[in-house]
């Protein structure tokens, strides 16, 4: 990485001389809100689950209410809501912010505000929102505003090969293709601009649509960038970089293949609450029209579904040990949704949560699947040089698939996360009938290794159904518990042999923060090989 001096001065060499003016401002597809601009006017900024109530003063002169927060009020996404409510105060309100932080922030690179990431979103925002930043603005401001986005472009244009693979390193390249439009280029520009583009959206965006992070939640954010992107080169009389409009169509139906039966994502690698709005704003410019397939092979995700029955099964693991940084241990776990509703998930990731709450969310307990001696199958690193990668667990994943005599779709799936400390492989077998209303399951222990034992004591292992707060459950036996959604839609799941408790649990996954949730668990003792299988069925 470059250091900050050298990088200060590249930087002001390059900046030297601003933008002369803008060209465009592109459209931003994320949902709305006139009611936060207008609390934005009384001086109350409402980010990331908190408020910092700063009266007319500088928010960026209090002490920052999390870490998100900060985050988010340098990233200057919220303008989007001022920009839907398009009054003089709200837009005099985000200038004075814009001013503020240009005074504080423009030279002084380093920290939060100069994060990537947040750089990035930021440089998009102001593009996008130039119209109500620039309202009624004076001549000097407006050289100070375009100052700054020349900064910022120089630092994305000299960071984004040093950036954290990834999302990061992807979003600096949308970022500095939406400037290179937006602001006054060179016809060359702007081509070597979207051809950088187009190299990282071919090594993001695999073959079978997925990005390389595989969280659900990713693309969607990527896509709310890149189709105001492609319309805008349209519009300009630009030619599109070859590789963008091909990286879309491929996007789609890998975003469709995570859509539950109520709409929303599923929530797996660090996917969160997804509002329904914003995923439909990118729908609907699906030209695709495709069915979801049932497989995401190059991310590593299965999908069965009949009738209105969908179940979705993690069968992955990181791409590398860099992309592991935002991934959980959620391998073999799955969720499944019937009508609209969802009844079985995990417990997605809480954005706006402590650390040691997001570090939870990754754990294997937090999903649905099996964990051995209350230990993940992937194990992540508390090193501060390191940062929070797995360093260890899950080498292989094998999968199969079949359709059996009766119609009915079967995986079977297994992962060596285990074989390290205990010596066991998870081996777990799903089947979803033809007509869509029963789920049978299997998860079978293989001891293949005895030595690696490392005490004679009996092992214990719990199978966890995470069940989404919706639904309300019900003890019909020792082996039965009764899923009964909102609308009436019920399901029952049993074991037959085995204990079936309901236990307390979180949602880490929705709109409002943490919530009290409920979880379906199987506990049991794991021998040379052990056997349990389950059952979901319709109650009609």
């Amino acid at each position: 990485m470059i250091g900050v001096a050298p990088l200060r001065l590249k930087i002001s060499k390059l900046a030297d001389r601003a933008p002369s003016g803008l060209v465009a401002a592109p459209t931003d597809l994320r949902a709305v809100d006139p009611y936060i601009a207008q609390e934005l006017v009384h001086g109350r900024i409402a980010l990331a689950g908190r408020i910092l109530e700063c009266g007319r003063g500088s928010p960026f002169s209090l002490e920052m209410p999390s870490a998100a927060f900060e985050e988010r009020l340098h990233a200057f996404s919220w303008l989007r809501h001022v920009r839907a409510s398009k009054s003089d105060e709200a837009c005099t309100r985000a200038r004075i912010l814009v001013s503020d932080w240009i005074a504080l922030y423009g030279r002084k690179i380093g920290g939060t505000a100069w994060a990537p990431e947040t750089t990035a979103q930021r440089l998009i925002a102001w593009l996008s929102h130039s119209p109500i930043i620039l309202q009624n603005a004076d001549a000097g401001f407006y050289r100070r505003f375009l100052k700054s986005l020349g900064v910022q472009v120089a630092y994305l244009s000299l960071i984004g090969k040093y950036a954290a693979d990834g999302e990061t390193r992807l979003k600096i390249r949308i970022a500095l293709a939406v400037a290179s439009i937006s602001l006054p280029n060179r016809p060359t520009r702007i081509a070597r601009v979207g051809m950088k583009l187009d190299r990282e959206l071919e090594r993001q965006i695999l073959p079978d649509g997925g990005h390389v992070s595989r969280n659900p939640r990713v693309m969607l954010e990527l896509l709310l960038d890149l189709l105001p992107l492609r319309q805008s080169y349209i519009n300009l009389g630009h030619d599109v970089p070859p590789g963008l409009v091909p990286a879309i169509d491929r996007m789609f139906p890998a975003i469709r293949f995570f859509r539950h039966q109520d709409g929303d994502l599923a929530l797996f690698n660090g996917s969160t609450a997804t509002l329904a709005n914003e995923l439909a704003s990118v729908l609907r410019y699906d030209e695709t029209s495709g069915r979801p397939s049932r497989a995401l092979s190059d991310i590593g995700y299965q999908r069965l579904s009949s009738d209105d029955t969908v179940v979705i099964v993690d069968t992955g693991m990181p791409q590398s040990m860099e992309l592991s940084r935002g991934a959980h241990c959620g391998c073999l776990s799955f969720e499944f949704s019937s009508v609209r509703n969802r009844f079985i998930v995990n417990s997605g990731f809480p954005s706006y949560a402590a650390a040691d709450f997001k570090r939870a969310s990754r754990s294997t307990a937090a999903h649905s699947t099996v964990t051995i001696g209350d230990t993940s199958s992937s194990r992540l690193s508390r090193s501060r040089l390191l940062g929070p990668i797995m360093v260890a667990g899950i080498g292989e994943v094998e999968v199969k698939r079949e359709t059996d005599q009766k119609g009915a779709d079967v995986l079977i799936a297994a992962h060596d996360g285990y074989l390290k400390e205990f010596g066991y492989i998870h081996e777990r077998e799903l089947e979803l009938n033809a007509a869509g209303t029963k789920i049978k399951g299997r998860d079978l222990l293989r001891l293949t290794d005895k030595e690696s034992r490392k005490s004679s004591m009996p092992l214990e292992a719990v199978s966890r159904f995470h069940i989404h707060p919706s639904i309300e459950l019900f003890d019909e036996d020792e082996e039965t518990v009764l899923m009964r959604a909102g609308d009436g839609t019920s399901w029952t799941f049993s074991a037959p042999g085995q204990t079936v408790r309901i236990a307390d649990d979180v949602f880490m996954a929705d709109a409002s923060g943490i919530r009290p949730s409920q979880q379906i668990e199987i506990v049991f003792a794991v021998h040379d090989a052990t056997d349990i299988r389950w059952l979901i069925e319709r109650k009609l």
